[in-house]
């Protein structure tokens, strides 16, 4: 079965909420380890960022394996 485009979109974006949470507290715990010392404010911004670039890049994958099942069939 063919997964429509904006399935794909609403897949990727669950994925990225999920993803947003975890690379946030993986932040809060894993940068003071290494030295770094960021407010809660600043691992909220580059979780954004980050997950804005994961939205993207889930999508165009899940798009680019769309392309290739389809065309193999």
């Amino acid at each position: 079965m063919k997964q429509s485009r904006l399935m794909s979109l609403i897949e990727a974006i669950t994925n990225v909420i999920v993803g947003y949470g975890v690379a946030v507290v993986t932040q809060i715990l894993i940068f003071p380890i290494f030295g770094l010392q960021t407010t809660l404010g600043q691992n909220l911004a580059m979780g954004g960022v980050f997950t804005i670039v994961s939205l993207f890049r889930s999508f165009a994958l899940r798009r680019l394996f769309e392309a290739i099942l389809v065309r193999d069939e």
